[in-house]
């Protein structure tokens, strides 16, 4: 806490500040999201343990003032199946769970959904089947085995550190790229090696993960997004030395 609150200052409660920031993507005749957020589901006690605060009316709102209806959308990619990535993917009236996006086909890394249905002592809390379980022998869930390009120009990467089968979105497009981070490195402050979320079941492949991924989004100069920073969306990031550190702050 000491170094962390240079950065990261905590509550009483010791939380700290998040952002939980989903991406949309439009082209090619499809409107894409990757990840849906909390969602709205969360009583009156969850919604006070975390100190939820929702902006832009959440991710309906958010989508609604671009003139977008949750029918408009075409897809959408699931990093993981945790929470605060796929909360807003269901939505209930009274006693019944629906699609929030009922048009849309839903991609998810077959392990990663296996493990959200039996996952380990550890990370019980942070699978909530009414998050997803309406997928569950619909057509409206694709799943898929490792790295692959879903679209043109948008390609899965596959890391298991943080959970089992959590895919990273990288957009190519004219040379340039954006890399979706999620949670391998949710914050600016994750940059650093050792600084690694206690959340992750594996902390040393989520290490080796970021020394694989980080140096070639600063040598390809690839945008990269923060799913979590509370202050910074998106930046550049550039070697010194062994370390890999913020270039520029991109504004999205």
């Amino acid at each position: 806490k000491p170094l962390w609150v240079k950065t990261n200052p905590a509550d009483e409660q010791n939380r700290i500040e998040l952002a939980a920031r989903c991406l949309l993507l439009e082209g090619e005749g499809r409107r894409i999201l990757v990840d849906t957020g909390l969602g709205s589901k969360h009583d009156a006690k969850r919604s006070e343990i975390f100190n939820v605060r929702r902006s832009d009316d959440g991710l309906l709102g958010a989508l609604s003032r671009r003139g977008i209806a949750p029918e408009d959308i075409t897809d959408v990619i699931l990093t993981h199946l945790h929470f605060d990535h796929c909360g807003g993917t269901t939505q209930r009236s009274g006693d019944e769970l629906s699609l929030t996006f009922p048009a849309a086909v839903h991609h998810v890394q077959r392990r990663n959904w296996e493990w959200a249905w039996n996952p380990s002592g550890k990370d019980a809390g942070s699978f909530r089947e009414e998050d997803f379980s309406p997928l569950e022998g619909s057509d409206r869930l694709n799943l898929i085995d490792g790295d692959s390009e879903l679209f043109a120009g948008i390609h899965l990467h596959v890391v298991d550190g943080h959970t089992p089968a959590m895919q990273l979105v990288r957009i190519a497009a004219e040379g340039a790229s954006l890399l979706f981070l999620a949670d391998l490195v949710p914050t600016r402050s994750h940059l650093k090696w050792p600084y690694i979320m206690a959340y992750d079941n594996q902390p040393l492949v989520t290490l080796g993960e970021k020394r694989d991924m980080l140096p070639r989004a600063a040598a390809a100069s690839w945008v990269v997004a923060f799913q979590h920073d509370p202050t910074c969306a998106a930046a550049t990031l550039r070697a010194e030395g062994d370390r890999i550190v913020l270039d520029q702050i991109i504004d999205l």
